[in-house]
């Protein structure tokens, strides 16, 4: 787990003394790098008794093409470009804003994989 409360330390680098203990809220979870592979999900509890569905491998994509209106269900065959992380395109891991290759041309990803449980992606037009 992930302590997302106020930080322990002062601007001038000494220690705050603690008025209290962490609490439970403050607690968050460590982030879903989604990989390309076999399908593999999982849902999980938050906060108000809500879920959300965790995607750890995904190999296929819902890919919009803006021009038609038209959506279809492809398969991805690699991560090409990631502004997340650059070292996040030789790892193949999928995040919103990724740029993806597909059999329809390079699609960039709209939705939050680890946090949404699906690849959506919208096709980038074709350059020259």
């Amino acid at each position: 787990m992930k302590y997302q409360g106020g930080s322990i330390r002062k601007p001038t680098g000494g220690m705050r003394t603690r008025a209290r203990k962490k609490k439970r809220f403050e607690l968050g979870s460590e982030p879903t790098f989604t990989l390309l592979g076999g399908d593999r999900r999982k849902t999980v509890r938050t906060r108000g008794g809500n879920s959300k569905v965790r995607l750890f491998r995904g190999n296929t994509a819902n890919v919009t093409d803006p021009k038609t209106g038209k959506t279809r269900k492809v398969a991805i065959e690699t991560v090409v470009e990631n502004r997340a992380n650059p070292y996040f395109v030789r790892r193949n891991i999928i995040t919103k804003g990724a740029v993806i290759r597909t059999p329809l041309g390079p699609a960039r990803v709209t939705s939050r994989p680890g946090q949404e449980g699906v690849v959506h992606a919208i096709l980038l037009p074709k350059e020259g």
